[in-house]
Order: C-alpha cells, then structure tokens, then sequence
C-alpha cells in the first residue's frame, strides 16, 4: 500500500519534471498522510493542470464523505471492476507527483520506517484516480487515490505492496481523457518505473503525521 509519502519540489522544478505551464507555490511537507489536501496533476483542455485533492477517494455516489478511509489505494490489478473506481479509471486518471514515500518493515524491535526515493534525487509521478462528491447538502469535494501493486526488487524486502510510479514515457497516455480501454490503460501500470530506486531506514518520528520535518527523509 501507500500511506505516506513527502513532497518537497519547488515550483519551478514542478514545471520542468511534469510538463506544466506553470505551477503554484507549494510548501515542502515531509510527511504527507490521508485526509490531507494533496497536489495532483491532471489534463484540462490538452494542458497539464496541477490542483488539489483530498487523499481518499469518494465517488459520486458515496452517500458520504466517510468512504474515503477506505480507498487511499486503489489495487491495479482490479482497478478496471472495482465499482469505487471503475468509472474514474475510464475517465478522471492524474498523476500524483512525490519526492519519495514511506514503508514500515516488520522487524524483531518492532516496525521500521523506509524512506523509498528515485535513485538520481527527481521527483516521481504516482499513478492516481480522481473523483467529484457533492453531498446532499451541496458540501463539493474533489477527492483521488493513488494505484498500487505487488512490490518488486528490493522493495518486496519491507512490504507486499507498493505504489505504481509511472514512467514519464507513460504520462500522456495515463491522462489522455480519450483513452478509455483497460487493454491500453492497464500496461501502463504494469510499467512501473520503480526500478532506479534507493531505499534507507529512518527515524521513527515519522510515524507521527503531525511530525512534518524534514528529518523525517533523511537516513539513519
């Protein structure tokens, strides 16, 4: 699965890694978590928009916003039948832009948080899913998830899962809005470019959401 990750480009590199016209100012948050507002990258009008998204997917026809504690991941491998998010796969895919994530691996002291980061220092692009809520009440939340996968290499070593991080090859194809077919879509995921990765224990204060520091990513 994927429960945490950090975020700490500038915009200036945002427009440079993920084709944006421009990109808003975005604090650097070293310990991301579900339920918070996240940054997003999805195609309007054949550009790349960067918006915010509440982590915990809700779709339309939630009947209420509480469905969200139970889809922060989506499963690849069933994306396509699951009805949380089979209509947002057909049409509201996004990328979800990440300096790097967290795992906790099992270990006799108890479990150990991993930093997972791309092995040049980039920034990485999860595969996301997004939706549009609107409660009875008129309460509008604009919500998505990240895709994940079995874990490969040496990230199978801390856990069974893992995020899927596209290839910036796969960009374009994963938000075109024309594309619809699971036979096209769905290689997409299996290309996961998670293979020029480095991975390092951290402290264990990240374990508290609310400790946003960036010595949260930093080895130990």
């Amino acid at each position: 699965m994927c429960g945490r990750f950090y975020l700490d480009v500038a915009a200036e590199e945002m427009i440079e890694y993920f084709g944006l016209s421009s990109a808003p100012h975005i604090s650097p948050h070293y310990n991301i978590a579900p339920s918070q507002q996240i940054a997003a990258i999805k195609s309007e009008a054949n550009a790349r928009e960067l918006v915010r998204l509440h982590w915990g997917l809700i779709p339309s026809w939630a009947k209420d916003k509480k469905f969200a504690y139970r889809t922060i991941n989506a499963r690849a491998e069933t994306i396509e039948s699951k009805p949380s998010f089979r209509t947002a796969f057909k049409h509201r895919r996004c990328l979800i832009p990440a300096s790097g994530y967290f795992e906790w691996k099992a270990t006799s002291q108890g479990k150990q948080p991993y930093c997972i980061t791309s092995d040049n220092g980039k920034p990485f692009a999860f595969a996301g899913l997004y939706e549009h809520w609107e409660s009875s009440h008129g309460e509008k939340i604009d919500s998505c998830t990240i895709v994940v996968t079995e874990a490969k290499g040496g990230i199978a070593t801390i856990h069974d899962r893992m995020p899927v991080i596209l290839s910036p090859d796969n960009y374009n194809a994963w938000l075109d809005k024309e594309s619809k077919d699971p036979v096209i879509l769905k290689p997409l995921l299996l290309a996961n470019g998670s293979d020029n990765t480095r991975l390092f224990p951290v402290s264990r204060s990240v374990n508290n959401p609310g400790n946003n520091s960036p010595d949260n990513v930093k080895p130990i």
